[in-house]
């Protein structure tokens, strides 16, 4: 009986909400403020939706379905009871055909794609034609609300090659504004600066340590141009979203996406940039909306009838693709990245309890859903009873003004010493001005500034042995652990463990 309602209700409710995606209202209309609820009802129906449709047209999802649930699946009324998918247990076991609609690659129209393999080896993406063009219109639409709608000159910085980020990116931002892929070459991109010169908006685009690394490398006053960054891929620190702009950056804005589903999940607006920088100083008020003790997470805007997002127990995202028409559907996917969403009723009524309206943080806030992104769930290193994610070095290394305009790069690092004691060592990667120097002048005020960050750091680090306190070791650009490290993927920031220290270690006061 179960089954035959659910596929009645499919039936009446699949072509309506298909219908409202293609005509493009779920993104323009329904996303503008006053729509909160109906965009959240059209999320959870939406996602419903999407597995009613991959359980009856993909064979690796109906097979993958019926070894969790059975064959009367096609009964199930509510989305969260729909078993959770991730790389392993659904990309890995089944090839890519077998992964899309009707178990076939589509014969045109089709853009293939694939990760950058920094989790092992690389994996190929299908995106079709009517998903590229539905993240093309999200994409404009995100960039004309944040930097208003005269003409842009993007400067794609991100890898190039068979990425997403080179392919789909590329296609997707040359249907409305002048593009110039160039990748993270930064002689190209002055090259590119200099010869159009002055007169445009330039929006470069990519991973937070290049555009800290072009913005301290390039010879270029960038007080003169018109410049806004748009960055991905990882986190980033308000301290070094403010060290850019201080270099004459007008804008940086962060945009949260995944190989596995798509680019442009959500992003950064003015409203969620002035609720991180309020959390940071009002401690009082972070305890009630962020979920993880550590550095503050990301914060980004999504629209829920697009991607619909959950949280499991262990506090892990999963996401549905709530658009139609996806060669190779995305249901409760598991990315491994630890978050969770606040609802902007549920925002306002937070911040209205202590004496500040959401109007003051941004006039002109869309009522969309938040996500607080934590990062990967396995990006951290262990050390005595705290977790120290590579985002609370991030913000401890721009506290130490000093030092912050000469570090490219970091790498955490743990071992077990010969007497069996947990060791912690923070390799730096450094400009010319540091390479070869004495790490010893800055090891107390790095760690100093990371205890402030991470209030557990600051209480574990009390048990640490004498003598055995944690190192910070300076490398020249390309050498000891970031030697042969590729500019176009993305960056790895725990290294692999180690078997003893290096005889170089300057330890920590």
């Amino acid at each position: 009986m179960r089954t035959t309602f659910a596929a009645l209700a499919y039936i009446v409710t699949s072509p309506i909400v298909t219908l409202l995606h293609r005509v493009g209202l779920c993104g323009s209309l329904f996303a503008l403020p006053g729509f909160e609820r109906l965009r959240w009802k059209l999320g959870e129906l939406g996602a419903w939706l999407r597995f009613q449709e991959a359980w009856r047209t993909v064979p690796a999802y109906r097979a993958f379905i019926a070894r969790r649930v059975g064959s009367t699946a096609g009964g199930l009324l509510a989305i969260e009871h729909v078993p959770v998918t991730d790389k392993a247990s659904y990309v890995n076991a089944w090839p890519l055909e077998a992964r899309c609609v009707r178990g076939a690659l589509p014969a045109s129209g089709v853009v293939i794609d694939e990760s950058s393999g920094t989790g092992g080896a690389p994996t190929s993406w299908v995106r079709g034609a009517r998903e590229r063009d539905a993240n093309a219109r999200a994409i404009r639409r995100g960039l004309q609300h944040r930097l208003g709608r005269r003409p842009i000159f993007v400067i794609n910085a991100f890898a190039l090659g068979p990425w997403a980020t080179g392919i789909n990116l590329t296609l997707s931002l040359s249907r409305w504004c002048r593009v110039k892929s160039l990748g993270p070459d930064i002689a190209k991109i002055g090259n590119t600066l200099r010869d159009f010169g002055q007169g445009h908006h330039f929006v470069i685009m990519g991973y937070p340590p290049f555009l800290k690394q072009l913005v301290d490398t390039l010879e270029i006053d960038w007080v003169q141009y018109r410049v806004s960054m748009i960055y991905g891929g990882e986190g980033m620190s308000e301290s070094m979203r403010r060290y850019l702009m201080n270099r004459g950056i007008e804008r940086v804005y962060g945009s949260y996406g995944a190989s596995d589903l798509d680019l442009n999940i959500a992003a950064e607006t003015e409203l969620t940039i002035a609720l991180r920088r309020l959390l940071a100083d009002r401690p009082e008020l972070a305890a009630r909306l962020v979920h993880h003790r550590g550095s503050m997470p990301m914060i980004f805007q999504f629209n829920p009838a697009d991607f619909f997002i959950e949280t499991n127990a262990d506090g892990e995202l999963l996401v549905t693709v709530c658009r139609p028409d996806y060669v190779a559907p995305k249901v409760r996917y598991n990315i491994h990245d630890l978050g969770h969403v606040v609802r902007f009723p549920e925002l306002a009524k937070v911040l209205a309890e202590v004496g500040i309206p959401v109007a003051s943080l941004d006039r002109s806030a869309l009522d969309l859903p938040l996500l607080f992104l934590y990062g990967r769930a396995d990006a951290a290193v262990s050390y005595y009873g705290c977790k120290i994610p590579p985002a609370d070095v991030q913000e401890a290394l721009y506290r130490v003004h000093a030092i912050a305009g000469e570090v490219d790069g970091f790498q955490l690092a743990t071992f077990d010493d010969a007497e069996g004691d947990k060791r912690l060592v923070l390799h730096l990667e450094v400009t010319e001005a540091l390479a070869g120097a004495d790490a010893g002048p800055w090891t107390g005020p790095v760690f100093d500034a990371l205890a402030a960050v991470n209030q557990d750091f600051r209480e574990s680090r009390r048990m640490v042995p004498a003598g055995k306190q944690p190192s910070l070791v300076l490398h020249a650009r390309g050498e000891g652990p970031f030697a042969g490290m590729d500019p176009r993927v993305k960056r790895r920031y725990i290294a692999p463990a180690v078997g003893a220290p290096e005889p170089e270690l300057t330890a920590a006061s």
